[in-house]
């Protein structure tokens, strides 16, 4: 069945809002320690503005990366503090807690063999790779993130564009038991259009778990006003795989 024949069904209307999904578990709300939020204001307006979209709980997930943002737990746990006390002080009610994400580069197994890492939920391990080209040893990774006790959680995988004309590689990471995670604003076609359509070929094909808003700013905020309209959403949830009101 092709991607017409799937939407040409029963019909669906577009979420009202996000509250069917209730956990963000992907988005960069910590300021100034990566490429998200720069100043503790930010960081409580567009917080603020994910609970007004619906969100029931918020986990924020720093980039950790060895080139760029040499984060640790502590920078992050203590980070993770200021935020919570900055959202007590504004009377925003809204539950918030921390993981990471973790970039796949040459120091990444030596954090899987020598620290406990953040984690979301049941020992989810949130992970991206490389946008520019294909890691030679996704497998190896994927291998040792499973031997060291954690789930492998792709971050993005839409994003990965020397996949696109390759999609049995998603494939081959399903059945090796990959989760995959899915940026919501993939579907108004922020990132491209190609995306866009990789994006919902993976929804159509029952591949995601996990949807993330991957919020750095708010302008990403408003793009979800856009993509909340694609009826890839409603449909996504009916799959009955979304695992995020699980973390």
């Amino acid at each position: 069945m092709g991607i017409l024949s799937f939407l040409s069904g029963r019909r669906f209307e577009p979420l009202a809002d996000f509250s069917s999904v209730m956990v963000d578990m992907h988005c960069h709300l910590i300021p100034g320690i990566d490429d998200g939020v720069k100043t503790i204001e930010e960081s409580v307006s567009v917080i603020k503005s994910l609970k007004e979209l619906g969100y029931k709980k918020i986990i924020t997930t720093p980039h950790i990366m060895s080139d760029y943002y040499r984060n640790t737990p502590e920078i992050i746990l203590s980070g993770l503090a200021v935020v919570r006390e900055a959202l007590l002080r504004e009377n925003i009610n809204i539950e918030i807690d921390a993981a990471a994400e973790y970039y796949a580069d040459y120091d990444f197994n030596q954090l899987l063999q020598k620290e406990k890492l953040l984690t979301l939920g049941d020992n989810y391990l949130l992970f991206e790779l490389s946008y520019f080209q294909p890691s030679e040893s996704i497998e190896e990774i994927v291998f040792n993130i499973q031997t060291s006790g954690y789930k492998a959680l792709l971050a993005h995988p839409e994003r990965y564009v020397y996949w696109h004309g390759n999609f049995d590689m998603y494939k081959k990471l399903k059945d090796r038991g990959v989760y995959f995670q899915l940026n919501i604003n993939s579907l108004c076609g922020h990132y491209s259009v190609q995306v866009k359509k990789i994006a919902e070929k993976l929804i159509h094909n029952g591949m995601i778990e996990f949807l993330g808003t991957d919020t750095h700013n708010g302008h990403h905020i408003s793009l979800l006003s856009e993509s909340i309209k694609s009826l890839f959403l409603p449909r996504l949830i009916e799959q009955g795989k979304l695992k995020n009101r699980e973390l």
